[in-house]
Formats: C-alpha cells, structure tokens, sequence
C-alpha cells in the first residue's frame, strides 16, 4: 500500500507528564500507553509492548529470543539490571561443529539455537516490579495475532529480505512466506498458530513455553536440523538479575553523567570503553560534526571493539576483565594510541585481571523508567519456525568463537558474546535519560553518538537520534551517512578511512529516548527516524 516516503521529514519532540512509550512499532507504543493509562506502571507497559512487538516485528523479535533490561525503580532510586539470554545446550558439542568443516559458527540454523531467554526475563521483571499478569499483559499481542494487524514500511522491507531464508525451512515458509510471498506495507498479516501459543503462555505462564508441547516442538525442530538443545536445557533456564556497569563523563558545563550498561555476556563494555576514551580524549572541544569529532569516535570505537572481541565472554566460565578495561590508566594507555591525523587498525590490549533487534523504553508518573532490548539476532534469527508453535528461534550462538581457547569459544552451558544491549544514563546520580539503539555490532557506537549528543551537546531526544551517525564496519572501512559534511567525509577519507557512503539508512541503527527532567518530571521522547516508530506520551 502506497511507497516508502521519499522526502526528508522533520519531528519535533513528544512532551508529557504522565507516563511514555517510545518504539520501533507504532502499534506497539500504543498498547504500552494503554497500560499506562489504565494504571499500570512502566514495567507492565514495557511487557505488553514487548509482546506486540513479538507480533507485529517479527522479523526482529520473538519469544524465541533473547532480552536484557534495565529498570530504574524511583522508590529506592536504584538502577536492577535484567540479563534474559540463554546459553548453548550442555549437550552443545563445537568438534561436532568444526567436524562439518566449519572454522566459523554458521550464522543459521539448529547449531546456531541457543536457549531462548525472553519469556523468563519478562517473568522476573514482572515478579518484582510489576502489577499486572501476562494474562491481560498478552491480549494485545494475541488480537493483533489472531485478528490481523497492517505490516509497517520497514518492517515489510527488512521482511523481504528474508524471504530466501525463511522459503527453506517448511514451518518457516508456511507461517512468514504464505503464498510464497512475504507482505508489503500495509498488508494485513495473521499469525493464527503464535495467537494460540501466547494463549497457552497467558493461562499458564512462562512454563507453558518451557516444557510440554511447545518445548518439544522447539527440541524436536532444533535437533531435526543439527542442533543441540534438550527438554532440560529449556526446563532448567532461568533469567537472572546483574548489577548493571557504568562510566562517568563530565560535560562541558562540568556535569557529571554516569552511562549504564549490562555487563558481559553482553558488549555493554565496548560502549564504556570509547566512552571514556572520548572523555578523555575532549571531544567536547572538538566542535560537533568535525572531522576531528569524527576521527575521535571511529578510532576510540575501534580500540573498544579490538579489547571486546578479545576479552567478552559468559562471565560465569571464562575472566572477563571489565575492572581493568574500564580503569583510568588502562584508558589513558589505550587513548595514546590514537593519531589524530591518521586512522589506524588497533590490536586488543593488556588490561589488569581484576576481578536484528527491537528497542523500547517506558516511563511512568512515579518516575520508573524501563529500557528493554530484546532480538532474534540476523533476520528472523536461525531461520527456523518450531512445529505449529509460530515461533521463529534465534540464531545467538552464531557469535560463538570456535577458535580452541578463546573465551568466548562455544561451549556447554555456556551464553554466548552478545550485541543486544540496554543504555541508561543518570544526571548527579538521578535517573535522565533511557535509550537504546539496535542494530548488531552498531550499538554501542550508537550509545556512544547518540549518547553524546544528548549529555555534551545538549540535543533533545528527537534531534540527538535524527542526527548523521557513523558505522565502524572492519579494518580501516566505515560507513558515513550522507548528511554529514561533504568537506567532512572528504578529510577523513585523506586521514585514512576506507569511507563508504552507500550503506541503507538500516546500516546506522534504531533508538528510542525518553529523558526525565530532573525538576518538572517532565518527559521528553525521540524516535528513530530511520524506522517506522513512535514517542507517544501522555
């Protein structure tokens, strides 16, 4: 229905006092505000609009998936950090991997399915903060299922795009390519079988998904196409709460920002590193959208990627030195590197051992906020639908190392290096602003941006995620959206940099912002203008 819009749009910021949603999918911020509305606090909305995205982004998110949280609870003003991802089967077997001739993990199908941990990150997050159950938390997402909704623009073209890998599997194909067509914008899309799936979860919880019927159909549909997992992997899964990371930066007008971040399995780190870096480096003089700021970002983001790559892991079976990284010396060390008239390639470093995706962000009048990320990793994930369940699997343990000794080498029981990754940032230790940005290894070059534009050069939300962003790809190659100045990407292209101008705007990520002003409570949201989503507040 009708064209993607081919004119350059401008927003303004949503305001409100009462509570926010801001997210990929409009359908899905309005039943958030809903929820709101109807007195449900900002972890219920952020539940309920989490399942709509389920249903009507399913090429990014599913039950199938993994997700992380932050959560700011404004009665003990304290930051709880959720880490909802799943491990590998302890049946996992990486010689059996390598013996297919793999030096790589494969980026699709049953090896690649590792234990999905949404569902119980809901659970837990619910169990603690919130005040409603799934069993009215899921009506939205279930008529959306079962009644139809309209395809969005974005999400009908990412869709597309997988629609050669979602043609393979025959579950697959039935439930996302019917008729051997996937659905252009506007179409109206039923998912029939995931309505009965999420009935069964709404009646029963989060068990029903991880034993009986739908569990079978999960192990019967991984095992079938070479994969690991057992009925005891799924039934022994549980979500856990973290004590979530951080970096300060202190701004130009000498105010101090804390970042959170989850720490590892996650890549949280990478984005605190060049954080710091950028801090250190005073990038605040550099002048916005010079080539110095520019040259200033790539290259601390390359430096924060070689120590992640390196060193990010499942804390729980390898040393993850997130101390040593993230300490001032190591970060003074590492920043010396930087030649701020060439680019350059950078190897991890020596630090002390101390010790596809949707994004959403919810506030509340009581002042809660909720950033939550949740993916099926690549596009539609492992590529696999399970049974008539309508659940399509995530393909997380494609970031597995197979390289023997590795700490993030495949192993049993083991979560793999994750990318999805939660932002939140405190002002003087008060909560201001929940965000995110998706988009694979984009993100916390994304938190890093977008970050910035928010706390060192005063950009409101909509403005900080409409500005021109840059997408480290490899090596010397980054990605530079055309808006920046041409005289710009000009100069850094003689600094060294492998400049590449053509990526899709999807290349640079998706985020959200809600930023709470400390005195007023007054809320103000972004939404990422490069997809097909909403800041609706209240």
């Amino acid at each position: 229905m009708g064209r993607m819009n081919a004119y350059p749009t401008f927003r303004q910021p949503v305001y409100a006092t009462h509570g926010m949603v801001a997210t990929s999918q409009p359908l899905a911020a309005q039943v958030g505000l809903d929820v709101l509305k109807k007195g449900g606090n900002a972890v219920d909305a952020a539940v309920v609009t989490i399942a709509a995205l389920c249903v009507v982004e399913p090429c990014m998110t599913g039950i199938g998936g993994d997700a992380f949280a932050l959560i700011w609870s404004a009665a003990e003003q304290k930051l709880y950090g959720i880490n909802g991802s799943g491990g590998a089967s302890m049946t996992f077997d990486a010689d059996a991997v390598r013996a297919q001739g793999h030096t790589t993990m494969p980026t699709g199908g049953g090896a690649t399915v590792t234990i999905p941990g949404s569902l119980r990150a809901w659970e837990m997050a619910l169990a603690r903060f919130g005040s409603w159950g799934l069993d009215r938390l899921l009506a939205p997402a279930i008529d959306y299922a079962r009644q139809g909704y309209p395809v969005s623009p974005v999400i009908s073209d990412v869709w597309g795009r997988s629609k050669e890998k979602m043609s393979q599997h025959p579950a697959s194909r039935r439930v996302w390519v019917p008729n051997g067509r996937t659905p252009a914008a506007g179409d109206l899309f039923f998912n029939p079988e995931f309505a009965g799936t999420l009935m069964a979860i709404a009646e029963q919880g989060a068990d029903a998904f991880y034993t009986g019927s739908i569990a079978q159909q999960i192990v019967t549909t991984v095992q079938a196409d070479g994969g690991f997992l057992t009925m005891d992997d799924l039934a022994n899964y549980r979500a856990e709460w973290i004590a979530p990371i951080s970096a300060d930066y202190t701004n130009h007008a000498s105010e101090t920002f804390t970042f959170y971040e989850i720490p590892p399995n996650g890549q949280g780190l990478t984005a605190l590193i060049a954080i710091k870096i950028a801090d250190q480096m005073g990038v605040r003089e550099m002048g916005y959208g010079s080539a110095d700021y520019h040259h200033c970002l790539i290259e601390a983001t390359k430096l924060a990627f070689a120590d992640a790559s390196a060193y990010i892991a499942d804390p729980r079976l390898a040393a993850v030195p997130v101390d040593g990284l993230l300490a001032a010396d190591y970060i003074s060390q590492r920043r010396t590197m930087i030649d701020m008239a060439h680019a350059q390639p950078f190897e991890a470093g020596r630090p002390n051992h101390d010790g596809d995706t949707v994004y959403l962000t919810v506030a509340d009048s009581a002042g809660n906020m909720v950033s939550w990320i949740q993916s099926l990793y690549m596009g539609f994930g492992s590529g696999l639908t399970a049974g008539t369940t309508g659940v399509q699997l995530q393909n997380r343990g494609a970031n597995f190392s197979l390289v023997r000794g590795h700490p993030n080498e495949a192993a049993p029981g083991k979560r793999p290096y994750h990318t999805i990754i939660p932002g939140f940032i405190t002002k003087e230790g008060q909560a201001y602003s929940s965000f995110g940005v998706m988009g694979g290894f984009m993100q916390p070059q994304g938190h890093l941006q977008v970050g910035l534009n928010l706390v060192e050069f005063g950009m409101n939300p909509q403005t900080a995620l409409d500005a021109p962003r840059t997408n480290w790809q490899a090596g010397l190659a980054v990605g530079l959206e055309p808006a920046i100045d041409k005289a710009v990407i000009e100069e850094l292209g003689r600094r060294g940099h492998d400049v590449l101008t053509g990526l899709g705007a999807g290349q640079y990520g998706g985020g959200q912002i809600i930023v709470r002003h400390p005195d007023t409570g007054v809320l103000a949201g972004g939404t990422e203008p490069r997809k097909d989503g909403v800041a609706a507040g209240w």
